[in-house]
């Protein structure tokens, strides 16, 4: 980790503009930061409520390659909303759309009306897309690249607009919100009419699938230690195999949705071991990107939650003692993690709506607001 703070740092302190020197990797092959090239797919990583203290967390707690160490390129995003706190709703938006807007907000700017998304920009290029959570896929953070509401909290009015949004393949939990509404509609037909395959009870493959759902469970997947077992890793894993078929490219969200709500229960050991399976998967995704060479990665956080840091126990430098200093989320900067083509471009310090613009540039469109 010695070697992963000095590489952060150091990340910082360069211009994002010297794009001709390359970040020297000890012991990494095959990385590379070209900023002309464009990539033919974007897949971005959110790990809800995961700030700097809790990937610091990764080397004390996880046995073994901590993927979020692998990165060439670094940088740091600013997450506030119109508030000075921004909850998930707000931050996903920002990330979705490039807009600031208010706590709870879905795809809306901060006078509640309806902005465009990067996947619906995606759709633009015929590009196939996807997004997945582990929790349910109506939730804040996923909603935001595929719905428009004024409130998180909507989940029947959000379920329905991924009924209307053409995305090709969502994986996550929140069934209810499709087959036990209170307008007593199933939705599950009207997914089934538009194409999609579907399945409510695990992650089997379907090769012949053109697009493609998995909602398990009725509301929210359990968590990592209540047997969920490697959804992430799965889902992520069968996005890439059903998106990658696209000759016009993919875009793909996928979040680590729970590594949040054991910073809200100030419970570390929930924590920990969400983050751990989040990078896990973040472990497959830079392989194949690695290996597929035209994929750009970029691993973030929403905002981090629980005030956390890993002290010294009663002064004793060998033994750490994690504690959190609230319930909450916090205004922390948080760190943005690149690889892949134009990874170059999320060095430095910027508002986290520099994401989607920068995102955006690098698919080929100038200027979001034309299209």
């Amino acid at each position: 980790m010695r070697y992963f703070l000095t590489l952060f740092f150091c990340t910082l302190l360069t211009s994002c503009h010297q794009s001709s020197q390359s970040i020297a990797i000890s012991s990494k092959k095959n990385f590379h930061s070209d900023t002309t090239t464009r990539p033919k797919n974007i897949i971005l990583v959110i790990g809800d409520g995961t700030g700097l203290s809790q990937i610091s967390s990764l080397e004390f707690y996880k046995n073994g390659q901590v993927h979020y160490e692998r990165f060439p390129v670094i940088g740091l995003s600013k997450v506030s909303s119109t508030s000075r706190i921004t909850d998930s709703g707000a931050a996903a938006t920002a990330l979705a759309c490039g807009e600031k807007t208010f706590n709870r907000a879905i795809g809306v700017d901060s006078l509640g009306q309806s902005i465009p998304n990067i996947i619906e920009f995606a759709h633009t290029k015929n590009m196939a897309t996807g997004v997945i959570a582990t929790s349910s896929i109506t939730h804040a953070t996923p909603a935001s690249f595929y719905a428009h509401d004024e409130s998180r909290y909507h989940h029947e009015m959000i379920a329905k607009a991924l009924t209307q949004s053409e995305v090709t393949y969502f994986a996550g939990s929140g069934l209810q919100y499709f087959n036990q509404r209170s307008d007593q509609n199933n939705l599950l037909d009207t997914l089934v009419k538009k194409g999609y395959t579907l399945d409510t009870t695990s992650l089997s493959s379907y090769p012949d699938a053109q697009k493609l759902g998995y909602l398990i469970g009725a509301t929210e997947l359990p968590k990592i230690s209540e047997s969920r077992g490697d959804f992430l890793v799965q889902a992520s894993s069968l996005g890439l195999r059903l998106l990658e078929q696209s000759d016009n490219g993919f875009f793909l969200m996928t979040e680590g949705s729970q590594v949040d709500w054991g910073g809200h229960d100030n419970d570390f050991n929930y924590m920990v071991a969400e983050l751990i399976d989040l990078d896990d998967t973040i472990g497959t995704l830079l392989d194949y990107a690695i290996a597929d060479q035209e994929t750009l990665l970029i691993v973030t956080g929403d905002h981090a939650t629980g005030g956390l840091v890993l002290a010294a126990k009663d002064g004793d430098y060998n033994v750490i003692e994690p504690k959190f200093s609230t319930g909450n989320h916090t205004g922390d900067w948080i760190p943005v993690f690149a690889y892949g083509p134009g990874a170059q471009n999320f060095a430095g310090v910027y508002e986290n709506t520099e994401i989607y613009h920068k995102m955006i540039h690098l698919l080929g469109t100038e200027e979001a607001t034309e299209n």
